[in-house]
């Protein structure tokens, strides 16, 4: 590029060049230069949530009269433009995998608010005399306790979101459960044969599975609430005024519209990640029971000739470049994978979490990328999921009663009426001869049809009850 296509800036290593219309500034510069590793950039989620840190900042600052009104409005306006519009989304540039502890982040978003601040001034990009990126963007603040910060905001904001997206999955698969309650099937323990269950009882409980993950969640992430703002550098409050703390998490609150609070030990807030921890943790175990429920559902549909098939799935798209009329269940293979990533990220928050050293873990980007990847990719896909495929799930009830009839595991439910070693024989007999358990029962005379029927009746056999004989 020609010379005028730059501006020249300066940073305590010297002299950078900046893209001459750019809102970043050198140091932005330098980390776009140092860390080219994903090609991605940050959420925006995240972007707007460190963008509500600096805008509590400036108000605190204004309050308490360390930052002059005619410096703390400019700052204030140009958050306020990012947050309403999103306008210079698009300035926040620095790679998810950067230096530590999000040094470059931060510098990110001073300089760009600092820059636009200026503008609004009538001053050029680039010129700091008046609106400077660290002495009052960033002021009473450091990079060790705002990212954190606005990690915490971040992933209560998105957080929220996805939990209201698991209380439509859950009640989805409640629906199917009631829907589906008095369809009798064959049970498997082992992918083997075994006492019967009904339909509707199988979703019901993957339907409290997903409730319980999202309570899970929920409790997670109010352990993001305590914020460790106003910690500084070391968690000792140093260049903050004594209300700084409290002030300045009632303006973000304010302003996010959280419940937020600073934390009782703002250097233990500093120092441990846990409440990263727990969120990821939860995000685990969620992933883990929707692949488990997606398998589930996978192998029901199977076929649809020569599997399962005691459900359908409505179909989303050909399964297949070479075998004509194939449909696949392509939204559950995706969710799947998507519940894999979830479970590697979390893998890397751990490491990340328990790599923290003395009054700082370094590694809160990292963390921050990978719950903010977790939560929005469940979030966007799971309402995919919900409306594409389990809202629309069928059951085939005489597939169902044909595989409980045949079952060797119906064997189970007559030992009360015909004897523990007559039972055995006759399913014995049945996997052998292929003949139905009951169409053996009625054969050798073991028991009357009516009262055989009786003792197959569906809550009958899929509830307590107290035997009669």
């Amino acid at each position: 590029m020609a010379d005028d296509a730059y501006r020249v800036e300066t940073d305590p290593l010297g002299e950078v060049r900046v893209p001459a219309g750019a809102y970043r500034g050198a140091q932005t510069q330098r980390a776009v230069e140092n860390f080219p590793v994903s090609g991605l950039r940050p959420p925006a989620v995240l972007v707007r949530a460190y963008v509500m840190v600096k805008l509590a900042a400036a108000r605190t600052n204004r309050d308490l009269g360390k930052l002059a009104a005619d410096t703390a409005d400019p700052i204030e306006q140009a958050c306020r433009q990012v947050l309403d519009d999103g306008r210079l989304i698009e300035e926040w540039v620095v790679d998810p995998f950067q230096a530590g502890a999000g040094t470059s982040f931060n510098m990110n978003t001073n300089e760009v608010l600092a820059n636009r601040a200026n503008e609004l001034l009538g001053h050029p990009l680039g010129s700091y005399a008046t609106v400077h990126p660290n002495d009052h963007v960033n002021m009473s603040q450091s990079t060790n306790d705002t990212f954190p910060t606005a990690m915490h905001v971040a992933v209560l904001l998105e957080g929220a979101l996805l939990a209201a997206v698991l209380d439509d999955v859950a009640g989805a698969l409640a629906e199917k459960g009631r829907e589906f309650n008095g369809i009798v099937k064959s049970g498997r323990t082992h992918l083997q044969d075994a006492a019967p269950v009904r339909l509707g009882q199988e979703f019901a409980a993957y339907a409290a599975a997903v409730g319980r993950a999202a309570g899970d969640l929920r409790r997670a992430l109010d352990t993001c609430r305590d914020l460790p703002l106003g910690g500084s550098a070391t968690g000792t409050g140093l260049n903050t005024h004594p209300d700084y703390a409290a002030k300045a998490a009632a303006h973000l609150a304010e302003i996010a519209g959280l419940g937020l609070r600073p934390a009782a030990d703002l250097q233990h807030a500093m120092q441990s990640m846990a409440p990263a921890a727990a969120v990821s943790a939860a995000l685990r175990n969620l992933a883990l029971e929707l692949a488990r429920i997606a398998n589930d559902l996978r192998l029901l549909s199977s076929g649809p000739r020569t599997g399962l098939a005691e459900i359908r799935l409505p179909p989303v798209q050909p399964g297949s470049s070479i075998m004509p009329g194939k449909v696949n269940p392509s939204l559950l293979e995706c969710l799947n994978m998507v519940a894999m990533q979830v479970v590697g990220n979390d893998a890397a928050v751990a490491q990340a979490v328990a790599a923290g050293q003395m009054e700082l873990n370094v590694f809160m980007p990292l963390m921050a990328h990978n719950l903010l990847q977790s939560i929005q990719m469940l979030k966007n896909f799971l309402s995919v999921v919900c409306e594409r495929c389990l809202r629309g799930i069928e059951a085939d009830a005489e597939r169902c009663r044909h595989y409980f009839e045949a079952s060797a595991g119906l064997a189970t439910l007559l030992n009360q009426h015909i004897g523990y070693a007559k039972a055995a024989e006759v399913a014995k007999e049945a996997v052998a001869t292929g003949k139905s358990v009951r169409d053996l029962i009625l054969e050798k005379g073991l028991m009357r049809e009516a009262d055989l029927d009786a003792a197959l009746e569906a809550r009958r056999v899929t509830e307590p009850h107290d035997p009669k004989p």
